[in-house]
């Protein structure tokens, strides 16, 4: 077996892999980028904004939020407010701009109706060297509008 054949694993495998280097779950990931979306605009949330926004049970985002706070990314205060730590506010905004990516990547390749669910399903499985590619592919398209357009007449052609 070749040393590029030991580097495969199943769909499951990566994520065992990413679970066992990451300290945040994809779950916990989207709570603290819908704390850093709004801290931006007011400097705070409140767990019913959080649980309204991500369409859970206040209980549920209060649980994430305490894990959130157990691992130095918020500050929280029972019944009160939460704030982004510094460290929360650094990796709030690297995941808010891997959302927008994806979103855009997917949306120049035609994603419609589905843009916001595919986005959140890949968001969370996509290496590093996968993300500055894909900002790289996003630039390269915003540099040459020409291309894009050329894409999009190419895709018009082909639906039934």
């Amino acid at each position: 077996m070749s040393k590029t054949d030991k580097q495969f694993h199943t769909f499951r495998g990566y994520q065992l892999l990413k679970q066992e280097n990451a300290k945040l779950t994809p779950s916990m990931e989207d709570y603290l980028e819908m704390i850093y979306r709004n801290c931006r605009k007011k400097g705070y949330i409140r767990i019913s904004e959080l649980s309204e926004a991500l369409n859970v049970q206040a209980p549920s985002a209060t649980k994430t939020v305490q894990k959130l706070a157990q691992v130095g990314l918020v500050d929280y205060e029972k019944y009160g407010m939460v704030n982004l730590t510094h460290e929360g506010e650094k990796l709030g905004e690297f995941l808010l701009k891997r959302h927008i990516l994806i979103e855009n990547f997917l949306s120049n390749l035609g994603i419609g109706d589905t843009l916001l669910k595919d986005t959140e399903m890949i968001e969370h499985n996509l290496s590093m060297e996968a993300l500055e590619n894909i900002e790289m592919f996003n630039d390269f398209l915003k540099d040459n509008p020409h291309i894009l357009a050329q894409f999009e007449r190419y895709r018009k052609d082909r639906e039934p």
